[in-house]
Formats: structure tokens, sequence, C-alpha cells
């Protein structure tokens, strides 16, 4: 189903500043509107509810579907007028969102475990990324095909709450970390493609892709996915639940807050739907919105993207309780180079909860929504150099 933008649609995001040109290399991970108009509460939509959505990262596809729900008015549908916060390296989308500067953020289950032991009150509402997009990468001729073959390797690690598939694959594999070099790894691919790593983190939808998009000096042409060794955290059993939405605790509490939700989750399942069926539109709409990041490589991250959603096991959003206890269960027992984990003890009740997911895939199922896309087959992206 392909819906159309309607006349006087209007689009609000905001870019945080100073790391716009970090979108051209950067994973997930200037104020105005689109037409130069005021922020949030400025010049509203009448009786439209003023909503604020903090991402992770800086534009990009990671975030199509959200983009696109303003692009093509789901949000306007539901009596919502969305203002997109765009993130930062110095920003934690989960500490927004505590704090109350924000209505809703997008942020990893891990990593929001931990705040929420630290006291952030924080719910779960819709699991929208199904998949884990967290791999580990390497040159054929490394001969690294499993985690049990790191040991004795570089391996790149991000660090910052990125590292625990990666170390629960290691230690479900008999691999201590003093089993290998622990490489602090940029949000780029050039240590690894200069050879200091021997396998690098590498997110399905960005890193990966930069490697293809570089020329490899020995043949004169980009990379090919053969040359290329991939260790998929799904496959090993140690991925973890990543891009969710996430509401203020206390807040449910509130029937109007509660509405709200509801409807924020529908127009942003919607928006989904929509780049699903029409992926280049979903990057053409992140595009407009301001990222920096090239053509091929755009596409390339919104096809990705549709991979970790669809199809959806039981509707996009619904938290399923196994993949919940795996992510918990990883974050209990797995150490980090400090024999640190990221959560001490079970995380609370209100942690997630599935009430409102379920409320809104009601109300779009009864309107033909299909949100569990069964028949979804990914395109094929043809990347260039430097992306572009």
């Amino acid at each position: 189903m392909r819906a159309t933008r309607r006349p006087g649609t209007r689009s609000r995001f905001r870019l945080a500043a100073g790391v716009a040109t970090l979108a051209l290399v950067l994973a997930g991970c200037s104020g105005g509107d689109d037409d130069g108009s005021a922020g949030e509460g400025e010049g509203g939509d009448g009786d439209l509810t003023p909503v604020s959505l903090q991402l992770q990262w800086v534009a990009q596809a990671q975030f199509a579907g959200y983009y696109a729900a303003v692009e093509q008015g789901f949000y306007e549908d539901e009596g919502l007028d969305v203002t997109i916060e765009e993130g930062g390296p110095d920003i934690v989308p989960q500490d927004v969102l505590a704090a109350g500067d924000v209505d809703y953020a997008i942020s990893w289950v891990p990593k929001v475990l931990g705040s929420i032991e630290q006291g952030a009150g924080i719910t779960n509402v819709a699991q929208i990324f199904e998949r884990s997009a967290t791999t580990q990468i390497s040159f054929k001729e490394q001969g690294i095909e499993t985690p049990e073959d790191l040991a004795g390797k570089n391996v790149g690690s991000w660090g910052f709450g990125n590292e625990w598939e990666l170390f629960a694959g290691m230690q479900q594999a008999g691999v201590q970390l003093e089993d290998i070099n622990l490489v602090q790894q940029a949000f780029d691919m050039n240590a690894f493609l200069a050879g200091d790593i021997d396998a690098a983190q590498a997110m399905t939808y960005n890193e990966y892709a930069q490697v293809l998009e570089s020329v490899n000096p020995d043949t004169g042409e980009l990379y090919q996915p053969e040359d290329l060794n991939v260790i998929d955290w799904n496959e090993v059993g140690t991925a973890m639940l990543q891009d969710a939405i996430w509401a203020s605790t206390d807040q449910l509490e509130d029937e109007a807050y509660q509405e709200q939700t509801v409807a924020f989750i529908k127009a942003s399942i919607k928006g989904w739907e929509f780049v699903r069926d029409d992926p280049q539109a979903g990057a053409d709409a992140v595009t407009a919105a301001g990222s920096q990041l090239g053509t091929s490589h755009q596409l390339w991250m919104t096809n990705e993207v549709n991979k970790l959603i669809w199809p959806s096991t039981n509707g996009v959003g619904v938290i399923d309780q196994a993949a919940w206890d795996q992510t918990v269960d990883i974050a209990l027992n797995t150490e980090n180079e400090t024999g640190a984990t990221i959560i001490s003890e079970e995380p609370p009740e209100t942690a997630y909860t599935n009430e409102y997911v379920e409320q809104a895939l009601e109300e779009l199922r009864e309107e033909d929504v299909d949100v569990d896309g069964a028949d979804y087959e990914p395109i094929e992206v043809t990347l260039n150099e430097a992306g572009e």
C-alpha cells in the first residue's frame, strides 16, 4: 500500500548541533522545519497534539519509517504533530526521555536496561526491529568463520554498549577476552581496510556497506560479499533486541498519554509499512530530512533495515518473550573487559509492555494495513564507490 503526501503536510526535524557531517561515516548510532518555519509549539497545526521523538543518531535510513510517517502525514492522521529530534555522540536517548525532555525515544534494549536499573522510568512500548543488525566481519583469508576463530585475532569493538553480542558470542564459544587482542574501533571501517583489525564490528545496514563501497587495491574493483566472512549473532544465538520505541513509565498512568502512545505507534508502523513497500521513497524521505549519506548507501540502508523488521512474526512492534529473555540473560551474565555486566538483577515488569502496540495493531488490521509482511521480499541494491 502506497500513500501519497497531501498538500500542506509539514515535516519537522531537528539536528543535534555539530554532528551533521558525521552521518557520512558513522553508525547507529539546526532548529527549524523543512520549510523554514518555527519548531515545536510555534505556529502549530490547530488541534494537533505536539509530540517529540528522540532518535539515537543523526538522520539516516535506520529511522526511515519515522521520517516517512511525518512526510506522508500518517502522524497527522492520528492527530499528532511530530518533531523528530536527531541524536549524536553526546546524546543518550533514554536519558533525554527519562528527563522529560521528549515524549518518546528510539534506543537499543540492552542500553536501556542499564539505564532502567539506574533509575530511568521508561518502558519499551514497541519493539520495531525484530532482528539484530550487528555482525563481526573479516576478510576470507583470515579464516574467521565462527566465534571460536576469533581467538588470537585483533578484534574490533566500538564499545559504548555495542559490544555485548560479540562478548556473549565469544564466551558462549569458550573464547575469553584475554584470548583476543581487543581493539577500540572507530565508527568507520578505516582500520579494518588498512589491516589493523582482523575482525571488525559492522552493522548490516552501514559499516558492512562501507566495505563494499571501497576499492580492493588488488583488483581495482569494489570489494564483493564473497571477499568477506560474516559472523551473524542472530545465527550464533547471542543477538540482542535493538531499535525500540520507549515511553515514559510514569506518564503511561495517564489515559491521554496512553491514547497518544497508541496513536504514535500506529502511525510509526504505517511509516515502516510505507518504507517496506517503497524503499526508494523511504530513502528519499530521509535524504529530504537532511541526511548526508550517498544515494546508493541510503537505499542499501533502507533495504537492510527492512530485513530487520519484515516479515514480522507477530506483527510489527510486538515484543517477543523469548527474544526479550535472551537479551536480559545476556545483560545479566555476559562480562565486559572490566568484569562488569549490563545489569545485576532482573528488570522490573514495567520495562516493557505489549498493551499499546497490540491495540495499535488491532486498529491497523481493521484498516487493512499489512502489519505482518509475510510476503516481503528485499530488493537488490547496487552499491557505488563511496556510497554515491
